[in-house]
């Protein structure tokens, strides 16, 4: 096995399962596969056991609830448990309705996480702060001035649910109870590509699926579809807006390796 977690999904080609909302599904399925992984996506109780135990990891995505899919989560999860693969969750949402928030915190208490990804609005959530933000579209951001408390609270939440934390948006920050480290790459534009999060956290699965370690595994994420996002903007032409970005992002995902990954990240330890 290589030290490049990339170069080690596209030699293992790791099977991973999403729970998560039909909005970005597609786009999960396909940045998987950009990055050499398998999807598989099953969110019947009545078969997401017998999926699950067929996968490497399992990515679940609170984008779009309801009743069946949760209890194909909370079923997933504690398969996943037991099978000792990782578990992403990404609680998207998480503080906008008294049912999503309600869930997110039952997954807490009887799933254990790998990896939980989300913008600061819905990691305060998780943690019981305050914010005036609720959900996906969120002003409440990480600023030059913040980037330590932020970090303080993806450890004191790492710490709390045992698992590494992941804020991101405008800047990010991953971290578990001990080490944080913040991800200088990325591009505005990204922003405006509905389900850059949700494939994130389907990459995280890919990711975590072949590494021991999280903390890198999940940072790695962070940094592929930053610096990915960097490329497609740049080779983006004047007529093209969003969806051709959204294109160009899942294409440099393909042809991204261990190089062009390591001479692009900008990551600092905090």
């Amino acid at each position: 096995m290589s030290d490049s977690i990339i170069e080690n999904v596209r030699l293992v080609k790791p099977r991973v399962h999403c729970i998560t909302n039909y909005i970005t599904a597609n786009d999960c399925a396909n940045i998987l596969l950009a990055c050499g992984a398998s999807p598989i996506m099953a969110d019947c109780p009545d078969e997401s056991a017998e999926i699950t135990s067929l996968c490497s990891a399992l990515v679940i995505n609170l984008g779009t609830p309801n009743t069946q899919r949760l209890e194909a989560m909370l079923i997933s999860g504690k398969k996943a448990n037991e099978l000792g693969i990782p578990v992403v969750f990404d609680p998207v949402g998480t503080g906008a309705s008294c049912f999503r928030t309600d869930f997110a915190l039952k997954l807490l208490s009887e799933v254990r996480l790998s990896i939980i990804r989300g913008n600061l609005s819905e990691i305060r959530s998780l943690a019981g702060t305050s914010s005036n933000q609720h959900g996906v579209d969120t002003t409440d951001i990480i600023s030059d001035a913040s980037i330590q408390s932020a970090a303080e609270l993806a450890r004191e939440l790492s710490l709390k649910t045992g698992a590494v934390i992941a804020i991101t948006g405008e800047t990010d920050i991953v971290a578990d109870s001990s080490s944080a480290y913040c991800i200088h790459n990325g591009h505005m534009i990204m922003s405006s590509i509905t389900g850059c999060g949700c494939m994130l956290s389907a990459l995280m699965g890919a990711f975590s699926a072949v590494s021991e370690d999280i903390l890198k595994a999940a940072t790695e994420a962070v940094t592929a579809i930053d610096v990915c996002g960097e490329t497609a903007a740049r080779q983006l032409l004047p007529h093209e807006g969003n969806i051709s970005c959204r294109n160009r992002l899942i294409d440099a995902v393909y042809r991204l390796n261990k190089e062009a990954l390591t001479s692009s990240a900008n990551i600092e330890k905090l």
